[in-house]
């Protein structure tokens, strides 16, 4: 997957979102998150970023959240108003092939560049699939965002191993 895709750019916003609201999650483990979905240059991130980062996943979780797409769109539609700038191509200087940001420029603020990318690359899958782009856990013990474009019937867990936990769980309840 291309890193600047759209489908790239929403499974680092949900790696993100798990990052820093069910994680024990530092300067260190974000800029890995980071790293581990393209991302390159100067990953030096402080307090202030973490704090920013946070509050913008908290608004993403939401949109995740969401009863059904209306939900979504109004919501993303409400990120997008308040978080995006007049869209814009770059390439980072020659240093990355060209694509869209929604942020205030090149070097936007940490908290900025996530929320507005993010909304807009779920804007887009939502707009594309004419359903959700993901969801929250069905397990009430995780809650964690995921992604969800696949065909067929729509996913309730973020894993594997959460459906499973929760199969076993409602066997033992019935025995």
């Amino acid at each position: 997957m291309a890193v600047h895709s759209t489908k790239a750019m929403a499974a680092r916003a949900v790696a993100l979102c798990v990052a820093l609201l069910h994680e024990e999650s530092s300067a260190e483990s974000v800029a890995r998150v980071l790293r581990d979905h393209g991302e390159t240059g100067d990953l030096d991130l402080g307090e202030a970023d973490l704090a920013a980062m946070r509050a913008a996943a908290e608004r993403l979780v939401a949109v995740f959240a969401a009863a059904g797409p209306d939900l979504a769109a109004a919501r993303l539609n409400d990120l997008l108003a308040t978080a995006a700038r007049a869209p814009r191509l770059t390439n980072h200087g020659d240093t990355t092939p060209w694509h869209l940001h929604v942020d205030g420029d090149d070097y936007a603020p940490w908290g900025e560049w996530f929320l507005a990318s993010s909304a807009l690359a779920l804007a887009v899958l939502l707009a594309d699939h004419q359903r959700m782009p993901g969801g929250l856990c069905a397990s009430a013990a995780c809650r964690r965002p995921y992604l969800d474009l696949g065909g067929g019937s729509p996913r309730r867990y973020c894993s594997t191993r959460c459906a499973t936990r929760e199969r076993v769980a409602a066997h033992r309840g019935r025995t």
